[in-house]
């Protein structure tokens, strides 16, 4: 979308609301327990494990929630209709995805977008914030900015998946292969639309059938791979220095020996959250190598590979579980296949019968 050269208010203010609204102001690294959000009469819930919902009609509180949350330091009410604020998250290791409802209130931010990577996605209202002296709005999906910047919006309703940027850099230097790697990014926009339209697919994803499933969320393997698999579609979707920089491997040729290696690593760590950067390292191979020595050697790819073995790994157990304490949905987890209805697809492709045949057996 072209990016505007200014943003206000859709609509005209109420008669006798040009007063300046309330603003409220946080320093950086305050301190905002629950305990201290949660004014009278207002919700503050946990509804599980790294799940909470918080509902939310005074703008003082509301503004607590948004400190603690989003990292806003000055909030200023422009238009309040009333105010009342639905915010629900679903966080993991190093990952989080928030949903947030303001309807029928305008305002502007200053916000700290410093140690974490945040994409926004706006369902509803209007979102804007600025990007080398230009305004960006619309739907998106669109990367946030890395340090502090000032969002306006109206009448949000809005879908924000926050990751932490160490996490992400350390995922992006073993990808590319190389010891570490500084995260910088051109654009707020993706690289193409078919790129936004993946990355909002991944996120919806595991939104509802990864973090809304407690027990597939139980299991460290399923977390790892969840992070895993949103950070890279990032680091693909958004232009900067993971995407700009050259292939760093001279690895061209095929590496049998390389490729026994990270075999017998997978096998000794199925059970483990491993992932391309580690398997790599123990076949003495930069991931890029690796994988196209596994595309030589094998016609596959290292994490289609391992992705088999849990597969095999998970088929060994329903034949042994105990139909009276085990469930298929609670092996699949373990072995690292947060959705049911695809373990089933894919195991019944691979052996010709569901998962359940095998438990039963």
């Amino acid at each position: 979308m072209a990016p505007e050269q200014s943003w206000r208010p859709s609509r005209p203010p109420r008669p006798g609301s040009s007063r300046p609204g309330p603003v409220f102001s946080f320093p950086a690294g305050a301190e905002l327990g629950a305990d201290a959000i949660a004014a009278p009469g207002e919700e503050l819930r946990a509804c599980g494990d790294g799940r909470w919902r918080y509902e939310v009609h005074d703008a003082a509180a509301g503004a607590e929630i948004l400190a603690r949350i989003y990292a806003v330091r000055r909030l200023r009410i422009i238009e309040d209709d009333p105010f009342d604020l639905l915010l629900g998250v679903r966080a993991v290791e190093g990952l989080s995805l928030e949903r947030f409802r303001l309807p029928g209130v305008v305002a502007d931010a200053v916000t700290d977008g410093d140690g974490v990577l945040r994409i926004a996605q706006v369902l509803g209202g209007r979102l804007a914030f600025s990007e080398d002296h230009r305004v960006v709005s619309g739907p998106g999906p669109w990367l946030l900015p890395l340090g502090p910047y000032t969002p306006r919006w109206e009448d949000l309703d809005l879908l924000t998946t926050t990751l932490d940027l160490g996490a992400v850099q350390r995922h992006a230097a073993g990808l590319l292969g190389v010891d570490e790697l500084k995260l910088r990014f051109s654009s707020a926009s993706p690289v193409s639309p078919a790129m936004g339209e993946h990355l909002a697919r991944a996120v919806l994803s595991a939104g509802r059938d990864e973090l809304g499933n407690d027990e597939a969320m139980a299991q460290p393997l399923v977390r790892a791979e969840l992070f895993r698999h949103l950070a890279t579609a990032v680091l693909h979707t958004f232009p900067g220095t993971f995407l700009d920089r050259p292939d760093g491997a001279s690895e061209h040729r095929a590496v049998p020996a390389a490729v026994r290696r990270a075999v017998a690593y997978m096998e000794e760590h199925l059970a483990e959250p491993i992932g391309l950067a580690e398997i790599a390292a123990a076949a003495r191979l930069s991931p890029r190598g690796l994988q196209a020595a596994f595309r030589r050697a094998l016609d596959t790819t290292p994490l289609a590979h391992l992705r088999l073995l849990r597969l095999e790994a998970a088929h060994v157990e329903l034949l042994s579980a105990d139909p009276s304490t085990s469930t298929v949905a609670g092996i699949a987890a373990r072995w690292g296949f947060a959705h049911p209805g695809r373990f089933a697809a894919v195991y019944r492709e691979r052996y010709g019968h569901g998962p359940a045949e095998s438990l039963y057996f």
